[in-house]
């Protein structure tokens, strides 16, 4: 196990006890440091460092996180870059090059599950280092996740080569061994790299052992590409050849050797190489998955309401919304979201309405991010005069048309209903539910106040299937708290709207699934991360790969 202790652990992070991840992803980094943050103490602690890479502005490197992912949580991720100038493990005796700051979700939630952003120094320079300009510009990290199959064996090989290509003019080459694994999307991860042999055309590198799911995530037939390269002090290293092969074939070399051609630059064969290869097998294929999201509001009549807007702090309204909104807009990719109210009379002639955009533009119902969505909310209730009833119906009908609309797979629908009354339209609520189960939506329903809200357990479905004019749900798509039960005594809100969300978003990824296999759907792989999207994709673009 010395081998797989060199990978961050994952045993530290728990910011909630007694959870059980939704699955555990490995993080591919181009830093240093990273650094969680705890739930309840939002305290910052280091989770773990990549390994050091000598003479380079553009590392690349062997060192993976894998963490535990939870989707129905917000996990805060901080990673720092230092430029390492001694074998001092204190950061503090070390350049600091810039941070950046994301969360699991967000690149989970990327196209291709691979995330791009800036380093900044947030003005920290002056406290890390002695040098440089606080707030310049440093450069840019690369993040990328990938889920972890359940394949836990380690493979151990040893590689040897033979009538390497000479590099060096004075001397022999000094070679070692690069490896990639390749990914869905085309591109290649860097997943471990041999020690050098010294002044050798013909070295013989020490047995290595790395568990199978670095090496392929469990797909045996994945590619698995690994270059040779003469050695230079300055970094400059000297390309010698590559090869590429699988798991599969790798395994074939079982207590004899495979032969590889390792081939050089313009066709040139720049020699062989051998492996021996010992290992057990077992797998299982992941799954990739699709969200979208579409975001309600319930609007009741009273001036002194829930609806209230404290300067100094957010109201129920605006807790939930934030609360689940903030995790689940990570799987979509351009954050713009239609927001809509019900249960009001709209200017200028007092119109009940139960499905009105909240940003007044029929046209146009999306909302830039939370941000956007709770500007629009509050703006509303400066236009609008809260009216009943409380007719869920509607705006379940309104995001079925467009579920409906989309059952290749590529999409999902979110629905989340906040309202502090009890329901007036059961009956039709109920109807439309069981028909929105055939479709690839889920609904969460936030009860905020103190109403009675016995008939919304009955719409959860989880103990008796929720039924109509004698059909039965297909399957379970509602998910229904009161927020209430949420509500920390010490009046700690952060902690509140940790767990609602965590509970609200629990069952998510299991009914996306099951509507999946019901239809027979299977994960598609995305394109190279190098195509143009076509006009089709352009038009607000909500479904994100997870």
């Amino acid at each position: 196990m010395d081998k797989l202790d060199s990978m961050a652990a994952v045993c530290d992070f728990d910011p909630i006890a007694g959870k059980i991840p939704a699955t555990k992803v490995e993080i591919t980094v181009s830093l240093v440091v990273l650094y969680t943050q705890g739930v309840e103490t939002k305290q910052w602690r280091e989770f773990g460092r990549t390994e050091v890479i000598d003479n380079t502005l553009d590392p690349d490197f062997v060192r993976k996180y894998i963490l535990d992912y939870f989707f129905e949580e917000k996990q805060n991720l901080r990673f720092d870059v230092y430029d390492i100038d001694s074998k001092s493990p204190d950061l503090a005796k070390h350049d600091f090059l810039g941070q950046v700051f994301c969360t699991l979700g967000e690149i989970v939630g990327s196209p291709a599950s691979r995330l791009e952003k800036p380093l900044g120094t947030g003005g920290q320079l002056a406290r890390h280092s002695s040098g440089g300009m606080p707030d310049t510009k440093c450069g840019t990290i690369i993040l990328s996740a990938e889920e972890l199959g359940n394949c836990r064996e380690v493979a151990t090989m040893q590689f040897c080569a033979h009538k390497l290509d000479k590099k060096d003019f004075f001397g022999k080459s000094d070679p070692f061994m690069v490896f990639y694994r390749s990914n869905e999307d085309g591109t290649c991860t860097i997943c471990h790299k041999t020690e050098v042999v010294k002044n050798t055309l013909n070295p013989v590198w020490q047995a290595i052992s790395i568990p199978v799911r670095a090496l392929c995530n469990g797909d045996f037939d994945r590619t698995i590409k690994a270059e040779v390269y003469d050695w230079d002090r300055d970094g400059s290293h000297d390309f010698i050849g590559e090869f590429t092969t699988s798991y599969r074939d790798l395994s074939r070399g079982q207590s004899q050797f495979n032969v590889y051609e390792v081939s050089g630059e313009e066709g040139r064969v720049g020699g062989r190489a051998l492996t021996q290869f010992v290992s057990q097998r077992h797998t299982d294929k992941t799954e990739n998955n699709i969200i979208n999201q579409t975001k309600n509001i319930s609007n009741r009549p009273q001036s002194t309401s829930l609806h209230y807007m404290n300067p100094y702090q957010m109201n129920a309204y605006a807790m939930a919304l934030k609360a689940v909104g903030e995790i689940i807009q990570d799987y979509d990719s351009d954050k713009m979201f239609p927001a809509l109210g019900f249960g009001a009379k709209l200017p200028p002639d007092g119109q009940v309405s139960h499905e009105f955009p909240l940003n007044g533009n029929i046209e146009n119902p999306y909302c830039n991010g939370m941000e956007g969505i709770l500007q629009a909310y509050h703006q509303s209730l400066k236009t609008v005069q809260l009216y009943g009833p409380t007719n869920f119906a509607p705006v379940v009908n309104h995001v079925a048309k467009y579920a409906a609309a989309v059952q290749d797979g590529s999409q999902y629908f979110v629905l989340l209903i906040i309202t502090d009354g009890v329901i007036s339209d059961m009956a039709q609520t109920k109807e439309a539910i069981v028909n929105a189960a055939k479709l690839p939506m889920s609904i969460i329903i936030v009860g905020v106040g103190q109403a009675e809200f016995d008939a919304m357990v009955e719409l959860d479905g989880d103990d008796i299937r929720i039924s109509s004019r004698g059909k039965l749900a297909e399957r379970d798509i509602v998910q229904f708290v009161p927020f209430r039960d949420y509500m920390d005594r010490t009046g700690n809100h952060v902690l509140s709207m940790a767990r609602l969300a965590k509970d609200v978003l629990a069952e998510i990824p299991e009914q996306l699934i099951l509507y999946m296999k019901s239809r027979g759907i299977k994960p598609c792989l995305l394109p190279p991360l190098n195509e143009e999207p076509g006009p089709e994709d352009q038009d607000h673009a909500q479904t994100t790969p997870v």
